[in-house]
């Protein structure tokens, strides 16, 4: 993006409510999200019976050469998770989802690629483990799971206030992300009354407080995920998506969305997991435009394009 484009560019976005938020890279050097920007995350998906790429990623070779090349593509953050969050899954035990991990994990953060890391787990015992081994931002699936026995796994009990705070102040950035129930039972949770946006709101608020019990210091590692398709309908995951910028301003915290190739893009095209790059691009570049501090995508190069447009057309183009 040419710095005119970039300058113009961030001038459109609401200013940001939040103090920056600072990440440590792989490769040492910090990543800010100020609210003057969208980051792209790019995904590492382990998992051999995802709903979109599973399987695809066959060995530890294959996910590095994975990784190496969505950075390269414009990826600034790069999440890698090995349990499948669709709907009826079934869910992994620590050391099953470690198996899965293990490999990749180990040599990923050797490669001092120019990225943070960011692991997507329920597992308390997983986060340790990666973060020891150079892990900085913790994508909470299930953030309830850390506080309560809401996912009936015995290898999973509930951490006390003190060993949460241990655990998460280890990392820079913790997305606490909207969801109901488990993968089995979160179709039947999209009841939410009145005005949809308020009820995720005030829950992600309360996931939030619970996680870090109002510590300040732990406060202000937080992001947000208003979980498109986690107990939602294609209805209810469109309209939060159309409301990102009341979302982003009355979290007061960075936002992350996505809404890579999830099925309401489906449900809208007709078109399988695989071939839904065109509404999955345009929906990072809406929720870019309407102040999402990050993109959660399949498809680096293709979103860094989507917002390099988008960022055009909103600012009038080169020379204005």
């Amino acid at each position: 993006m040419s710095t005119d484009i970039h300058h113009a560019a961030k001038s459109l976005r609401a200013a940001a409510s939040f103090a920056p938020l600072r990440m440590m890279r792989s490769d040492g050097n910090t990543l800010t999200l100020d609210g003057q920007r969208c980051v792209v995350m790019g995904i590492v998906n382990l998992t051999p019976d995802s709903f979109s790429d599973g399987g695809r990623l066959h060995c530890a070779k294959d996910a590095l050469a994975h990784a190496e090349r969505l950075v390269a593509e414009g990826a600034e953050i790069l999440d890698v998770g090995a349990e499948s969050p669709r709907p009826g899954a079934r869910l992994l035990s620590v050391e099953e989802e470690w198996h899965r991990l293990f490999p990749v994990v180990r040599e990923l953060p050797s490669l001092g690629l120019p990225a943070v890391l960011s692991i997507d787990t329920r597992h308390a015992e997983i986060a340790r483990r990666v973060h020891a081994l150079g892990f900085r931002l913790l994508n909470l699936a299930f953030p309830q799971h850390l506080f309560s026995e809401t996912l009936d796994d015995p290898q999973a009990a509930a951490l006390d206030r003190a060993q949460r705070h241990t655990l998460l102040a280890g990392f820079d950035g913790i997305v606490v992300m909207h969801s109901r129930g488990t993968p089995a039972t979160m179709r039947e949770r999209t009841e939410y009354g009145g005005d949809l946006c308020q009820t995720v709101e005030a829950e992600l608020s309360l996931a939030a407080r619970m996680l870090t019990d109002d510590s300040l210091s732990l406060s202000d590692r937080i992001l947000y995920d208003p979980g498109l398709g986690f107990a939602k309908t294609v209805e209810q995951s469109l309209a939060l998506l159309r409301m990102t910028d009341r979302l982003r301003r009355s979290l007061r915290r960075p936002l992350l969305v996505g809404a890579s190739r999830k099925s309401m893009w489906g449900a809208l095209t007709d078109k399988p997991a695989q071939d839904r790059l065109i509404p999955s691009v345009m929906g990072a570049a809406f929720a870019a435009q309407n102040g999402a501090d990050i993109v959660r995508v399949h498809d680096v190069a293709e979103t860094k394009q989507a917002l390099l447009v988008a960022d055009a057309l909103q600012s009038g183009g080169p020379g204005r």
